[in-house]
């Protein structure tokens, strides 16, 4: 078989797997993982230790173990406890998870970030903890979140390839079937990191226009 018409042949499913596979996963678990830090953050940052103790070691483990053996833990191992997920939640759940534990760091330094006197100024004005938090400490917080949150975010794209070994259907499975089928393994799969690629490179664009626009409103010294 022609190489340069396997690769053409080829295009069309390594997109829709990035379409319907790799790029749902990925905005559902940065989605999940987002609410998931923020809890983390806030809980870290608490001074009662039933709070910040628990936070703590959640993020080390996370941190310190790897993502693909917290895939094999959620699919493999909670049956044994009983509970039995399915492809697609189990990845969400692990890779929401993971991003959970990385990010809570990220957007625990970004409201650190932000000055004391922003809390004060909301106190001033008869604000509680609570709404100084979310009308004023997280919004200042987001835009210093953004570069680290965004790279967050494109190491997710390329983790999902790993969701393949729990059987989900997505780009680098998709990848997988049609190397198996053709034998043709380096043409497939450096198509494969073709796509991701410039999935990669759009969401890097993204970012940086994002950045921009941020930045203007950022008071410079």
């Amino acid at each position: 078989m022609d190489v340069w018409q396997l690769a053409w042949d080829s295009l069309g499913p390594l997109l829709r797997g990035a379409a319907l596979g790799t790029i749902p996963l990925t905005l559902a678990s940065f989605a999940l993982g987002m609410v998931l830090a923020l809890l983390i953050a806030l809980a870290r940052m608490s001074p009662l230790p039933a709070l910040h103790l628990p936070a703590r070691f959640l993020i080390s483990v996370i941190r310190g173990t790897p993502l693909l053996v917290q895939l094999f833990v959620v699919f493999f191992g909670l049956p044994s406890l009983g509970i039995k997920l399915e492809p697609w939640p189990s990845a969400i759940f692990a890779l929401s998870l993971n991003v959970g534990g990385y990010a809570a760091e990220t957007i625990r330094a970004a409201i650190l970030s932000v000055p004391a006197g922003q809390w004060e100024a909301g106190y001033t004005i008869g604000m509680s903890r609570a709404l100084t938090l979310r009308r004023i400490i997280l919004p200042q917080a987001a835009r210093v979140s953004v570069p680290p949150l965004s790279n967050t975010f494109i190491g997710l794209v390329k983790d999902t390839s790993l969701a393949s070994l729990i059987l989900v259907n997505e780009l680098f499975r998709e990848a997988q079937r049609i190397a198996a089928f053709s034998l043709q393994f380096m043409v497939i799969y450096i198509e494969a990191a073709a796509v991701y690629w410039v999935i990669c490179l759009a969401l890097s664009f993204a970012q940086g226009r994002l950045e921009s626009r941020l930045d203007r409103y950022v008071a410079h010294a």
